[in-house]
């Protein structure tokens, strides 16, 4: 695999290029959005792994007792396996409920355009664990909450959440009790 870009200049260039990749597209799901679209970046490797190997150094130079890497159902699932994998940790995946066999903990949680589900398995992390947490974005900060809410739930600590893109003007991270370390501003 390919290094990280050796220098912050380079760095920032690499992400500039991620972001110039994501695309809206007004009133989607529902009028008055406008979703923010990440899918050009899957059909371009570099991007990818430039996301994956730019979160995998920052957990590792702020969050270096990080025991497992916690994604969000369904874009968190993107980059979450492919982080764990770079720092060696195990992936432990959150979904909508109803997606995971076994017992699992659950909670209800509010977001931009709607209400959902989430579930965690119950025997997913091991109490005492400390786990960051990535998603592809935060806008009201719902989803993120929800999912610490999860961890702690399983009786382990969130000590930061990572996404690639905030919304600025919806001011999720005020919600979100935790740090949230964020690639791409809109």
């Amino acid at each position: 695999m390919a290094s990280t870009p050796g220098n912050v200049c380079d760095q920032d260039k690499a992400i500039e290029h991620v972001k110039s990749l994501i695309r809206d597209f007004p009133d989607f799901p529902k009028p008055g959005i406008i979703f923010k679209d990440i899918c050009p970046i899957l059909k371009d490797p570099n991007a990818v792994r430039t996301i994956t190997e730019v979160i995998a150094e920052h957990i590792r130079k702020n969050v270096p007792n990080t025991q497992a890497i916690v994604g969000l159902e369904a874009r968190g699932f993107l980059f979450g396996p492919l982080v764990a994998l770079n720092l060696n940790l195990p992936f432990i995946p959150v979904r909508k409920a109803g997606k995971l066999p076994g017992k699992t903990v659950q909670t209800c949680y509010s977001k931009e355009y709607g209400k959902d589900i989430f579930e965690l398995q119950e025997d997913a992390l091991t109490p005492g664990q400390h786990v960051v947490i990535i998603d592809d974005l935060i806008a009201t900060g719902g989803t993120l909450v929800a999912a610490c809410e999860l961890v702690k739930q399983a009786g382990c600590q969130v000590k930061q959440c990572v996404v690639l893109v905030e919304l600025e003007d919806l001011n999720g991270k005020e919600n979100v009790d935790v740090p949230c370390h964020v690639l791409i501003k809109f």
